[in-house]
């Protein structure tokens, strides 16, 4: 695949919201000879490093993930989990990345006790094997929610990997609906049937 190359939006003059208004009619409105260098020349384009890109991608993830975990735990005070907000972007395509917002263990269905991750991406795609975790990546929609189950790696202690005996894939849930996803989280951090169901009305 051809490296993906990226240049800052913000002089491009082919932008609309950029656009200065037509010399010819400035001039008739004001009298006033436009001199900008981008009126009389192509604007260059800069082009941004990779680095540049994942800093950026960065930026906005880690802000969605803590917007994202104040809503979660803003919700009532019986179903509070820990802030553990950290981001990764793609290595080949920086402008694509994923943010984790908080890890629990709970209940879930058949399964006596889960541990599980839940995630932000800013794209939508399957979750595959550990060597490939997002197969068929899909910019259609602009974030994906997702809470896959999680066991401690079996060469490494610090390191997780999915827990891929529940569900047979390990996935939990995964949306693109802010909504649906807030509300299965906090089903999953439910204490009790009661206030799960007071969560399933919503």
């Amino acid at each position: 695949m051809a490296k993906l190359r990226y240049f800052d939006a913000s002089n491009d003059p082919n932008d609309p919201s950029n656009a200065p208004v037509a010399s010819h009619s400035e001039f008739l409105r004001t009298g006033k000879i436009t001199r900008e260098r981008r009126h009389w020349l192509a604007a260059e384009r800069r082009y941004l490093t990779h680095d540049e890109v994942a800093e950026k991608t960065a930026t906005k993830l880690q802000s969605a993930g803590v917007k994202t975990h104040q809503h979660i735990n803003g919700f009532h005070r019986s179903i509070q989990f820990p802030k553990m907000v950290f981001h990764r972007t793609l290595k080949d395509s920086p402008h694509l990345g994923y943010c984790h917002v908080t890890a629990a263990r709970t209940k879930f269905a058949r399964y006596e006790e889960v541990s599980w991750a839940f995630y932000i991406a800013n794209f939508f795609s399957d979750i595959g094997d550990n060597d490939n975790f997002f197969r068929h990546i899909d910019v259609k929609y602009s974030r994906m929610y997702f809470a896959v189950a999680i066991r401690p790696d079996e060469h490494t202690a610090e390191k997780l990997t999915i827990d891929r005996s529940v569900r047979g894939n390990g996935l939990l849930f995964r949306t693109h609906d802010p909504q649906i996803a807030i509300r299965n989280v906090l089903l999953l951090g439910a204490r009790n049937e009661q206030l799960r169901e007071i969560i399933r009305q919503l």
